[in-house]
């Protein structure tokens, strides 16, 4: 039985979030919600979040799962408000903690954070299976762009975090602290090897000027015409594009707010004697 999917779209960081749900039992998860965030004013709020409340209310769904496909650098998530108002559990791959210990160095969180994934309801590992209701789904490790990327494969849809694009706009970048252009190349091996009818999901579009933004394609689609790895792109021809491509890049605009938020499960950190929270801004550290 293939799944439910609703698809809703955060113009402002170009995020797909989805809700899906197994038809017979009316369970339901959330991969990749996004909190509301200002930068300008540091205020977040929770528009989106009130709209995925909704659908839910709307079919009647139960919700089990909050899934994270990474820790994103591009949009903070609202896993946390979501459990808090839910109840559901969050779950990421078993690789956030690579990142969690990284980011404690960069923000100085000694002592005021434990980077051991406690966070987070469940950490999964490639190959675990668990289920929405009915649905069977499968935990895909794809490393590359960051140590804790994880695709979830239900029936014929996988859900790829930043692993791929659409055709027309290629691969994630793999120069994120623990990403690998040749671990990127093998991940998405690994999606190219399912059948080419498989729906592939995007966490992200980015669309160029001609069409609007677009949530799935097909294993067949991108590797026929993915622009920087198509059925015959060698590893050694997609590193070298990858990483010539990955030395221009800037910063994400939101990485230092996101960080500090999604390796909390999506909490801000704790207020301070003020009863105010803060977010740090390293300076002259990242970045080139």
């Amino acid at each position: 039985m293939n799944p439910l999917i609703a698809e809703f779209f955060d113009p402002v960081t170009g995020t797909y979030s989805y809700v899906v749900s197994d038809p017979a039992t009316r369970r339901a998860a959330i991969i990749d919600p996004v909190l509301d965030f200002d930068p300008s004013s540091g205020r977040t709020s929770a528009q989106g979040v009130e709209r995925i409340l909704e659908h839910l209310a709307a079919h009647r769904l139960a919700l089990d799962w909050i899934l994270e496909t990474h820790a994103h650098a591009d949009h903070l998530s609202a896993a946390a408000l979501l459990r808090e108002r839910t109840g559901a559990k969050i779950a990421i791959g078993a690789g956030i903690t690579s990142v969690q210990r990284h980011f404690a160095g960069v923000f100085n969180l000694a002592g005021a954070f434990t980077p051991d994934g406690s966070q987070f309801d469940r950490l999964w590992r490639d190959g675990e299976r668990f289920a929405i209701g009915d649905l069977a789904v499968e935990v895909l490790a794809l490393p590359g762009h960051t140590k804790d990327s994880v695709g979830y494969r239900i029936a014929d849809a996988v859900f790829v975090g930043d692993t791929l694009f659409m055709p027309d706009y290629g691969t994630a970048r793999a120069d994120f602290p623990g990403g690998d252009a040749g671990e990127l190349y093998d991940s998405i091996q690994k999606l190219y090897a399912l059948p080419p009818e498989t729906r592939l999901f995007m966490c992200h579009d980015y669309p160029p000027q001609g069409r609007g933004p677009e949530a799935q394609t097909t294993v067949g689609e991108e590797r026929g015409s993915n622009i920087h790895v198509g059925a015959t792109t060698t590893r050694e021809a997609f590193i070298a594009l990858r990483t010539a491509r990955d030395a221009t890049l800037a910063v994400p605009r939101l990485l230092i707010p996101s960080i500090q938020v999604n390796i909390r499960a999506g909490a801000t950190p704790p207020p301070e004697a003020n009863g105010i929270a803060y977010l740090k801004v390293p300076l002259n550290l990242l970045g080139r």
